[in-house]
């Protein structure tokens, strides 16, 4: 059986002069796909075995061809967007025909030379499409565990849950909504620490350090703020977790535990203003 979006490896059926028509090991006379003859061999003959891509060309006619796009179906990988339109995006992925990215299939609007992460499927009009929503491609179970490394892509942002993530572009990830601090987007790598294995295998993934290593970095980050804001800084412990989120981008737990330790090594101290840099 000939099937879309997959490389499969064809027999030469006929000789034409526009080209070879291949079919499967169960050979239809209706079963058959063409291969245009500049991709063919000048000694290519009846009954040799072809490895080939199947799609559909810009007439909408199902065709082959020896050159390997970046992406086939149950893959998934980063495509350019090159051109958007009233009906979606397209993206390059190696053939001549450039690949539909949809809007419907889109989980944040997308910007032209930008890359994302997608996957390929059968659409109801039997065309390859693209998709952002490769949620139901990932897989759950990884070798990862508690405190790892991992590497992922950001694959879509809903504001009840968190960042969904592609960890190594294959495994289930989640940045809950309480460890998102930062400006991300659609497209984004990112190096996170695994917080929690899920008992289904779903990754919960953190993109700040353990608490006692990020605590100095926090710490940092303040003395730092306060040295560009002339040594005074208008917050405090009782300021609300919205302010110190706007103003210094960590949680009011992370913020609380970075002000403790400034304040055990007397490097500020707490005003009715809010925080100043300690003259010692």
């Amino acid at each position: 059986m000939i099937e879309l979006g997959k490389i499969q490896k064809l027999k030469i059926a006929r000789v034409t002069s526009i080209g070879v028509y291949l079919h499967s090991k169960i050979y239809r006379t209706d079963d058959e796909v063409l291969l245009p003859r500049k991709q063919v061999s000048s000694e290519a003959q009846v009954g040799d075995e072809i490895e080939v891509f199947i799609y559909k060309d810009s007439e909408d006619r199902i065709i082959a061809t020896t050159r390997k796009p970046k992406l086939i179906i149950d893959e998934l990988a980063y495509l350019k967007v090159v051109a958007i339109t009233k009906i979606g995006a397209f993206l390059d992925w190696g053939l001549e025909k450039d690949l539909f990215l949809p809007f419907k299939e889109q989980t944040c609007s997308v910007s032209q030379g930008k890359e994302y992460l997608v996957g390929l499927y059968v659409d109801k009009s039997d065309r390859l499409c693209a998709t952002m929503d490769i949620y139901k491609q990932l897989i759950s179970k990884s070798p990862y565990k508690q405190d790892d490394k991992v590497q992922g892509i950001i694959y879509n942002i809903k504001k009840d849950m968190g960042a969904l993530v592609a960890v190594d572009k294959k495994y289930h990830g989640l940045i809950p909504r309480n460890e998102l601090y930062g400006d991300y987007r659609c497209g984004d790598e990112v190096e996170a620490r695994v917080i929690k294995v899920r008992e289904d295998g779903k990754l919960d993934l953190s993109l700040r350090k353990k608490s006692y290593k990020q605590m100095k970095d926090d710490a940092d980050m303040i003395l730092d703020r306060l040295n560009r804001m002339g040594g005074i800084l208008l917050l405090n412990d009782s300021s609300s977790p919205d302010i110190i989120k706007e103003q210094l981008n960590i949680s009011k737990r992370a913020f609380k535990r970075a002000l403790g330790k400034l304040l055990k090594e007397d490097r500020i101290r707490l005003t009715e203003k809010g925080i100043e840099l300690s003259s010692k």
